[in-house]
């Protein structure tokens, strides 16, 4: 059987737009000599769609287009996916399978995630269908598990549409629970998995398609729009091309970075050509990489960077963010805050009432760093960038409305350990970010020959423990069997819980972990 895999980059809450590429995509050639189209989940209105799931006037539109297409598609057969109210049930996440004029099926999404149980109903799960003398099966990626577990008849191809939000894991376990499909069916497969970002989310594409021995008969690239026609009877197999972890992460950040301003009107390729995006540069592998990241999402002239030096920081850093900006061909400035920060203390001096220096001062130059870049995005009509990393954000190591300002974090998401290996993957064939910044120990440089170890544990046991805590949800005393001091473990245990309150007036992150701060791990702050 010919399908054709449509791979895309769905806008959300914007069915009209949708419309009009499923209906360029239907009338192409490619669609039209496959027997059947299959395009991603939630292809009208896109995903997740939160509280306006429940809004009429969104329902009523998703419908009307249903109704457009099902009118335009005579000879022809497809699948959607879009919020549909079925009868007796309510508001279902939902297939819609089309074929000459007519809805030939519904499909409604069984595992619901958590958010989408606040706003659909429960529905069915995988569906069976005859068509053109196949058994064809037709389900959400989440519902696929009814088909190994052998609660749906056998059928011959089984047809999987995703809305997959993004994490470093997942490409790898959507692969095998497709090989293991496979191997439980006897059945061909094919998985149609949606591309481009939303805010936070970030949805990887990887579209895929298998024949019934096993054999990959099409791999579609991650985070790129693309389509194919494949043929299930097919013997003949591609090249099966992975990418590992560490590139995919980099295409998902500069993907996020680059929707996040596209889809707020903030940039348009070709048509940008002036600063979008503003950070403060320190020198440090932070905010280096965040703007290796900018650079390489919209361009080096629509990135600018501000070199905030104070009496604290050291000739190199200054240096080192020089040497960045020139090798990425970006703008930037120098604002001293020496003078800045001298008018503070001389103003606060009668308020502290001779109180010695400490914690406080250092997160007075935090906060005037903030504010400066803030002032330049005012000023400008950019967007400042967060360059906070999830080491960090863990611990609370951070000043609030200081470095933790700015309207999206890139790199929040990445332990700092992961910072260096993704920095490292870029300066893979040519140095872009200067080796003296990945090399030199790292510092907020707020007081004289400070240093991230002064407060934190060294970050290759730190990210070792927030790994196991975090990602693998392991208890204190699982950690400190793993071979971890329990002082250790605490402390960091401790600091983590505590600063829940901190990272909930953060900016919205990227998320390309299993298991984020906000988004997938929530804490009681009280």
């Amino acid at each position: 059987m010919k399908i054709h895999i449509v791979q895309h980059d769905i806008l959300t809450l914007r069915p009209e737009d949708n419309l009009a590429w499923i209906e360029s995509v239907l009338d192409s050639q490619a669609s039209r000599d496959a027997l059947l189209t299959v395009f991603p989940a939630c292809t009208v209105c896109g995903a997740p769609l939160f509280a306006a799931a429940g809004q009429l006037d969104v329902q009523k539109q998703a419908q009307d287009v249903l109704q457009r297409l099902v009118e335009r598609s005579e000879h022809r057969a497809f699948i959607v996916g879009l919020p549909l109210t079925v009868q007796d049930k309510g508001l279902c996440n939902a297939l819609v399978f089309v074929q000459n004029g007519a809805i030939r099926a519904v499909v409604t999404k069984k595992y619901l995630g958590v958010d989408e149980q606040r706003h659909f109903v429960r529905g069915e799960g995988v569906q069976v269908v005859d068509f053109h003398d196949e058994r064809l099966a037709i389900g959400f990626y989440e519902d696929m598990k009814e088909l190994v577990k052998g609660h749906v008849d056998r059928p011959d191809t089984v047809v999987c549409c995703g809305s997959q939000v993004f994490d470093y894991r997942k490409p790898y376990r959507i692969r095998y629970r497709m090989i293991k499909t496979v191997e439980a069916l006897g059945a061909s497969v094919v998985y149609v998995n949606r591309t481009g970002c939303e805010g936070p989310f970030l949805h990887a594409g990887g579209s895929m398609a298998m024949n019934a021995a096993g054999g990959l008969l099409a791999q579609l690239p991650y985070f790129e729009e693309a389509s194919v026609t494949i043929d299930t009877q097919l013997i003949d197999t591609v090249e099966d091309t992975r990418p590992e972890a560490v590139e995919l992460v980099y295409k998902g950040l500069v993907c996020g970075l680059r929707d996040y301003f596209r889809k707020n009107g903030l940039w348009q390729p070709g048509l940008s050509d002036s600063p979008r995006a503003v950070l403060g540069l320190s020198g440090g592998i932070d905010s280096a990489l965040v703007a290796t990241l900018a650079v390489d999402a919209l361009g080096p002239r629509c990135v600018h960077g501000l070199l905030m030096p104070s009496q604290y920081s050291t000739d190199h850093s200054v240096a080192d963010a020089v040497a960045l900006a020139q090798n990425l061909g970006m703008s930037y400035d120098i604002v001293p805050i020496k003078p800045m920060f001298d008018q503070f203390r001389t103003a606060l001096e009668p308020v502290f009432a001779g109180r010695p220096e400490d914690v406080t001062e250092e997160n007075l130059q935090a906060r005037i760093r903030g504010t400066l870049v803030m002032s330049y995005a005012n000023k400008f009509g950019a967007l400042a960038l967060n360059t906070t990393n999830r080491s960090e954000a863990a611990m609370g190591y951070g000043t609030l409305y200081g470095d933790s300002c700015g309207s999206l974090a890139v790199i929040a998401d990445l332990y700092k350990t992961e910072v260096y290996e993704l920095s490292n993957w870029i300066n893979r064939d040519s140095v872009r970010i200067p080796q003296n910044t990945i090399d030199k120990a790292p510092s907020a440089e707020l007081r004289p020959g400070q240093k991230d170890s002064d407060s934190l544990p060294d970050y290759d046991t730190l990210d070792a423990v927030l790994g196991l805590y975090l990602d693998e949800a392991m208890c204190e005393d699982e950690i400190v069997d793993e071979g971890y001091d329990r002082q250790l473990v605490q402390r960091i245990i401790r600091a983590t819980n505590r600063n829940e309150w901190k990272r909930l007036q953060f900016a919205p992150q990227l998320k390309v972990s299993p298991m984020s701060f906000g988004l997938d791990r929530r804490w009681p702050i009280s």
